[in-house]
C-alpha cells in the first residue's frame, strides 16, 4: 500500500467523521459527568486537559460548547504547566495527554522508518486541515469577522474619554439573551489584558484579589495560581451561567489567562466593591435595625435567585452556592450585598435530574457546615439537599449580622459562628461534636426578645439551624418574612 492510498484512507476517515458530528452531538468522555456514566454530549468540542498539582499530574475530560471553543485559552496549552487539548470525533478525548518531561526520549527511530512516518504524517496533517478549512470556512468566517468589528467598534467606544457610560452599561449592551452572564469571550480576553492591578485587597486558599482600573474604572481581579485551573475554570463557568445576572450576586466581567513565559496567571474580572466582604464590614461598623434588614435581605434576595430554576430554552439551573459565609459575600456602597465566591456551586438539571458536582477537593468552610455535611448523612443525589444546607449557612450570616445591630444601647462585638465553642480553627471533628452530638447553636440574647424586628430575625434562624434539613425555611419564604418585617416596622429597604 502506498503512501497515495494511506492519506486518501485518512482522508476519507476525517470527512466521515466531520459529517457524523455536524449531523448528532458530539459525543466525548467526561470524568465530571458520573450521571450520565461519565459521557456529555455538546455541539462544540471534546476537551481534554492534564495539569500538575502539587508534583502530580492530573487529568480532566469533559465537552466544551461553541462558545467556549472560540476562546484559546481552552484548547492552548501552558508551557511545562498545563496541557490542553480540543478533538472533534466521538471520544477522541479518551486519550492520556502526558506534561513534558526533563530526560530525553528513549525511543530511537531508523532514518527510513523516520522518513515514512513524518511523510505520512504530513500528508494526514494537511488534508485533514483542508477539508476542516472548507467545511468550516464558509460558515463560520462571516459571523466571526462580524463578532469581532462589533466587539472592536463597542470597545473602542468605551475605550474613548468623556462619552460617560460606564463598564455596567457596556454589560448590558454586550450581553445578549443566551450568552450567559459575562460578555462575549473576545471582549472579556480584550479587557483583562488592558486593566492595570493596583494593589493587593485580599487574599486565600485560592490566590490573591487585586483592586484594578480598566478605563478609569475600579474592576477587582481574582488571580488563581496555575495550580488551581480547575478551581478558576470551574468559577468561571458558573458565572457564566445563562440569566445567573441579578443585584445581589457579584457581576462577573471576564476570564482569561496571562501567560509570561515563566507561568501562568489566571484571572477572573468582576465588579469591585470597596466595602469588601460582609465580614470585614461589620468588624468596623455596627448596623441600625433597618440596615441590618436591608442586609439581610439582599443577601436572600441573591440566595433566592440562585436556588430558583428558570424554566425555558435559554432558562436558568437551580445552584446551590455550598460555601455561604460572611467572607463570601460583598458589601455595595449603598450597603446592600452581592454573593460572591461561586466555585464550589452546584447546577441541576431537571431535565435529566442530575447535579452538576466539581471535582474539587474543598468541600466548604468547617464553622458553617451543616449538620448533615458534618456527619456525612446528607444525600447527595437530591438536589433539595444542598439547597438546604446553604439556608443552614445563612443563619449563621444572619446571627453574625443582628449582633452588630446597635439597639437597646447595646452592641456586642463581631464574632464568627460558635466562637465560644471551638477552637479559632476548628477541625470537622471539632464542629461535628458541638453541632451534632452537643446540638449546640449560637446563643441568641435575650434581650432580642425585647425588640421585634431582632425578635423575628432570632425565631428565623432557628427556623434554619433545624438538625433534621427538611424543617429548614427555604430562602424564599425567608424573604417573604423580611419583606414583612420591613413593611411592619415601616422601613424603606
Amino acid at each position: 500500500m502506498g503512501p497515495g492510498t494511506v492519506c486518501a484512507g485518512w482522508a476519507l476517515l476525517v470527512l466521515t467523521a466531520a459529517a457524523a458530528t455536524l449531523c448528532s452531538g458530539l459525543k466525548c468522555a467526561c470524568l465530571l459527568c458520573e450521571h450520565t456514566n461519565f459521557t456529555c454530549q455538546t455541539e462544540g468540542a471534546c476537551w481534554e486537559a492534564v495539569m500538575l498539582t502539587n508534583g502530580k499530574e492530573e487529568v480532566v475530560k469533559t465537552c466544551i460548547s461553541l462558545v467556549e471553543l472560540n476562546a484559546e485559552v481552552f484548547c492552548r496549552s501552558s508551557k511545562n504547566i498545563t496541557k490542553r487539548k480540543c478533538c472533534f470525533t466521538d471520544f477522541c478525548n479518551n486519550g492520556t495527554l502526558q506534561l513534558p518531561t526533563a530526560s530525553p526520549s528513549t525511543i530511537h527511530w531508523g532514518a527510513v522508518e523516520l522518513t515514512v512516518v513524518v511523510t505520512v504524517l504530513v500528508c494526514i496533517v494537511s488534508i485533514a486541515l483542508m477539508l476542516t478549512i472548507c467545511a468550516c470556512h464558509g460558515r463560520h468566517s462571516k459571523y466571526k469577522h462580524a463578532q469581532q468589528q462589533h466587539s472592536e467598534e463597542l470597545l473602542s467606544e468605551y475605550n474613548t474619554p468623556n462619552t460617560g457610560k460606564v463598564l455596567k452599561e457596556l454589560i448590558g449592551e454586550m450581553s445578549v439573551s443566551g450568552s450567559g452572564s459575562g460578555l462575549p469571550l473576545l471582549v472579556q480576553r480584550t479587557i483583562a489584558r488592558t486593566i492595570v492591578v493596583q494593589k493587593v485587597v485580599g487574599k486565600g486558599r485560592f490566590g490573591e484579589v487585586w483592586h484594578g482600573k480598566w478605563c478609569g474604572e475600579d474592576v477587582a481581579v481574582k488571580i488563581f495560581s496555575s495550580r488551581d485551573e480547575r478551581s478558576w475554570f470551574r468559577e468561571a463557568e458558573v458565572y457564566q451561567t445563562v440569566m445567573l445576572r441579578h443585584e445581589n450576586i457579584l457581576g462577573f466581567i471576564a476570564a482569561d489567562n496571562k501567560d509570561n513565559g515563566t507561568w501562568t496567571q489566571l484571572w477572573l474580572v468582576s465588579e469591585y466593591h470597596e466595602q469588601g466582604s460582609l465580614f470585614d464590614y461589620l468588624n468596623r461598623k455596627t448596623v441600625t435595625v433597618a440596615g441590618m434588614l436591608k442586609l439581610c435581605l439582599s443577601i436572600v434576595s441573591g440566595l433566592v435567585h440562585l436556588h430558583m430554576e428558570i424554566v425555558g430554552t435559554k432558562g436558568k439551573p437551580a445552584i446551590a452556592h455550598r460555601d455561604l459565609k460572611s467572607k463570601n459575600i460583598l458589601v455595595k456602597k449603598n450597603e446592600t450585598c452581592a454573593i460572591a465566591d461561586l466555585g464550589l456551586a452546584v447546577k441541576h438539571d431537571s431535565k435529566l435530574n442530575t447535579i452538576d458536582i466539581p471535582q474539587n477537593p474543598r468541600v466548604g468552610t468547617k464553622r458553617y457546615m451543616s449538620p448533615e455535611i458534618l456527619d456525612e448523612t446528607m444525600n447527595m443525589q437530591i438536589f433539595e439537599s444542598f439547597k438546604r444546607a446553604d439556608i443552614y449557612s445563612l443563619g449563621l450570616v444572619y446571627w453574625e449580622i443582628a449582633r452588630r445591630c446597635s439597639i437597646g444601647g447595646a452592641i456586642d462585638e463581631h464574632q464568627l459562628p460558635y466562637f465560644d465553642m471551638v477552637p479559632s480553627d476548628p477541625s470537622l471533628e471539632d464542629m461535628r461534636k458541638v453541632v451534632c452530638e452537643q446540638k449546640l447553636r449560637p446563643i441568641i440574647p435575650n434581650r432580642w426578645q425585647s425588640f421585634e424586628a431582632l425578635r423575628v430575625m432570632g425565631r428565623l434562624m432557628r427556623e434554619c439551624w433545624y438538625a433534621n434539613s427538611t424543617a429548614r425555611l427555604t430562602a424564599l419564604r425567608i424573604k417573604k418574612s423580611i419583606s414583612q418585617i420591613c413593611v411592619e416596622e415601616d422601613f424603606k429597604v
